[in-house]
């Protein structure tokens, strides 16, 4: 890996969505619940963001198919405890979530370190974890009360189907992880 490939603007966007996590968690703490929601919704953007970049101006890197990733899964963990942590977001929806976080992590480093060849994320992966992105913090939001409420109700329209695709996408990866790391066996 050259220094080229690792100092692109996505892979910068990606960085500094991870090293602002404690902002997010700050605002948390002082019972900021909207400016925490906003805040975490525009962390959820980035990701967004850095993947046209990369796609758009051929900037993607092999450290960015690792790093952006695992900055959204901690954007997913982090956002999720902080919320449950202080009676913002709902514990068993946030655990429901969770779980299938730790899950993919789990399968897609394991197979990672069995020998499996990287494969692209699938359309309803992405759309998945766009949708939980945006339903955490609408969720999450709507412990303001008030008009919030409304965002809340956003956030159970995205979030219940966005979790099911998510676990459905999950076990259609599952083929293609034992694959990639069979393939990688055979050679």
């Amino acid at each position: 890996m050259n220094l080229s490939s690792l100092l692109t603007i996505p892979n910068a966007i990606t960085l500094v969505r991870l090293g602002l996590l404690p902002f997010y968690v700050s605002l948390m703490a002082d019972g900021r619940v909207v400016a925490g929601s906003f805040f975490l919704g525009a962390l959820g953007f980035t990701d967004w963001i850095d993947g046209y970049i990369a796609r758009r101006f051929n900037q993607v890197s092999e450290f960015g198919k690792i790093i952006d990733p695992v900055a959204d899964r901690l954007v997913f963990f982090v956002g999720i405890t902080t919320a449950m942590y202080f009676g913002f977001f709902p514990v068993w929806f946030g655990v429901v979530i969770l779980i299938r976080e730790v899950s993919i992590a789990v399968v897609m480093v394991g197979g990672t370190l069995l020998g499996m060849e990287r494969f692209a994320v699938t359309r309803l992966g992405k759309w998945a974890t766009f949708a939980l992105l945006c339903a955490v913090p609408w969720i999450t939001i709507g412990a303001a009360g008030g008009v919030w409420v409304a965002f809340e109700v956003l956030g159970w329209l995205v979030g219940i189907p966005g979790i099911i695709a998510s676990y459905i996408a999950f076990f259609q990866y599952l083929p293609t992880v034992r694959a990639n790391m069979s393939s990688k066996r055979r050679l």
